[in-house]
């Protein structure tokens, strides 16, 4: 049995995983305007709820850059007070079993290519469009961190006047002064103008996959993060540009797919394990 802990700027959730199924799962508010020990404190104390003498490790995934071999997480997104947290050495001396951290898109992807979309794949790019765009990146079935676990800040990358993020995230829609749960509702209900405006995303998202082809070139992508909702009204256009890839045959052997597990981040984390 591991923990899996997916820690994010509003909520911290955990839970023990065994055999790829999730049990006694919990969750609670970050209180991320905290102090950097505050913060720990509850992370604690919620670890301790779910601790058992069958528990072999920790897994941990952050929204920040982070040290995986020291497992030190510097200036986590949203969490003012981390600016240089040694979280697996916090850790390790307080529950006295293994920690491991990671960037929370890593363990997106880790959680898809072992239990989720992926597990048919050996080279998957898992793409997280929510209030940031991330990507975790498994190659020959290794992740993939760079030096700094920084790999796959794809929506870092320079796109039209600004970068990828700017166009394929909730920026998007926060410029269009609505938010993409809105736009989803409204569109779903038949609203033309945010139709055409998650038409518009999609072209965004399309430019996005193209620019992960050239880079990576993987068997399939896997999109996740609150805004792949939206999928089936961004999708046609979304198509539509990437079939002006210019290498026709990377497109027919290359599959799109869907994250479909909720967890899947709690999942993922848990598999840092070793």
């Amino acid at each position: 049995m591991r923990i899996g802990i997916d820690i994010g700027g509003s909520k911290i959730r955990m839970g023990v995983v065994d055999g790829g199924q999730i049990y006694k799962k919990i969750e609670a508010p970050t209180n991320a305007t905290e102090s950097e020990d505050a913060i720990l404190s509850n992370l604690c104390d919620m670890i301790r709820k779910v601790m058992n003498s069958n528990i072999r490790g920790i897994g941990i995934g952050v929204p920040s850059v982070v040290d995986a071999e020291q497992g030190i997480v510097y200036n986590a997104v949203n969490i003012p007070s981390w600016k240089r947290v040694y979280l697996k050495d916090i850790l390790e001396k307080e529950f006295r079993i293994p920690v491991f951290v990671n960037n929370e898109s890593n363990c997106f992807a880790f959680g898809e290519r072992y239990y989720g979309e992926g597990t048919a794949y050996r080279n998957i790019v898992c793409v997280t469009l929510g209030t940031g765009v991330g990507a975790g990146i498994i190659i020959n079935d290794v992740l993939y961190n760079g030096n700094n676990t920084g790999a796959g800040e794809i929506g870092s990358l320079p796109y039209l006047d600004a970068d990828y993020e700017y166009y394929c995230s909730r920026k998007f829609f926060d410029r269009n002064n609505i938010s993409g749960r809105d736009a989803l509702n409204m569109a779903l209900v038949g609203d033309t103008k945010m139709i055409l405006l998650w038409e518009e995303f999609g072209k965004h998202i399309g430019k996005l996959i193209n620019a992960i082809l050239f880079t990576y070139d993987p068997q399939a992508i896997i999109l996740g993060g609150g805004l792949s909702a939206g999928y089936q009204l961004f999708s046609e256009k979304m198509f539509d540009v990437i079939a002006t890839f210019p290498y026709p045959e990377t497109i027919k052997r290359m599959k799109i797919l869907l994250s479909r597990k909720e967890d899947i981040y709690l999942l993922g984390a848990a598999a840092l394990v070793v």
